[in-house]
């Protein structure tokens, strides 16, 4: 048995449907699926998501088709902060009978409104408290995802580690967290310090790896491009977080090279036989 849970994203193998999704996933041997909603039937979600357990595997978190308080290039629709807030409260209320104690639901803020990141600090304080409470209610609990700089003017305006543990020590409730994607963080300076300093306010973490990005949805294979893992994954290690680690690729349909086109049980063998290594390195040192 492997010390450490490795998990795939939906948005990796974005084209194909969320029963082929579960299958292929449980063929690799991994050991749980991010969910995402738009790839689910809303009369059918309880019906769907036992099949996860039913095919061996966890789920490990959920992409609620809105997941950030203002628009973001996942959905500009609706544009009032309190409508995607009801939105979010709904999609928390409709999984979480259905899904793990602790499952976290991933959000970000979306684009700063002209560029005004205080208002959107403004709203998304007292936002994000009344859905954690909403949340630890229902037995689960929200990750707040900082994003990478080149999206700050599309779905971001908190780009950095250390602000998104800032929020979340503003927020101040005990089930809302921190999403670690190493492909958005891993340029923070000192990053194995940021992550110490998160420590217990991590609720996921997601991996692929980085090249210079060609479009918003460009990432790559781990061990590709230029994450250094080891010490990455040394520092994680050294807190508290003991989840799973999911691959989250997203690869536009329109690259020469996308990976949403290439064979997708090849990416997810490729992706976890790489992780396998980078792990392996990470306890050598």
């Amino acid at each position: 048995m492997r010390p450490y849970a490795f998990g795939v994203s939906e948005f990796t193998t974005w084209p194909q449907t969320f029963a082929r999704d579960v299958e292929l996933y449980a063929r690799c041997g991994v050991e749980s699926i991010e969910v995402t909603e738009f790839k689910l039937d809303a009369s059918r979600i309880g019906e769907q998501l036992a099949t996860v357990a039913d095919a061996g595997l966890r789920v490990s978190s959920v992409q609620a088709t809105i997941h950030s308080l203002f628009p973001d290039g996942l959905a500009g629709e609706p544009t009032a902060p309190r409508d995607r807030a009801r939105y979010m409260r709904a999609s928390i209320e409709r999984f979480a009978p259905h899904v793990p104690e602790g499952t976290p639901f991933v959000v970000v803020t979306g684009a700063a409104p002209g560029g005004d990141v205080q208002r959107v600090i403004d709203a998304a304080v007292p936002a994000f408290r009344e859905l954690a409470a909403v949340a630890e209610a229902a037995g689960v609990r929200v990750a707040f995802e900082p994003l990478n700089p080149m999206l700050m003017n599309s779905d971001t305006a908190i780009w950095s580690l250390e602000d998104a543990r800032e929020l979340v020590e503003t927020v101040d409730r005990p089930a809302f967290g921190l999403c670690v994607d190493l492909w958005n963080v891993w340029q923070t300076g000192d990053l194995p310090g940021a992550i110490r300093r998160a420590d217990g306010r991590i609720f996921l973490v997601q991996v692929s790896d980085y090249r210079r990005p060609r479009s918003h949805n460009d990432r790559t294979n781990i061990g590709e491009g230029e994450i250094d893992f080891p010490p990455i994954l040394r520092a994680i290690r050294s807190t508290a977080y003991d989840g799973p680690y999911v691959l989250e690729i997203f690869s536009g349909e329109s690259l020469p090279d996308s990976l949403w086109r290439a064979d997708a049980e090849g990416v997810v063998r490729r992706n976890a036989e790489a992780f396998a290594r980078a792990w392996e390195a990470s306890e050598a040192a």
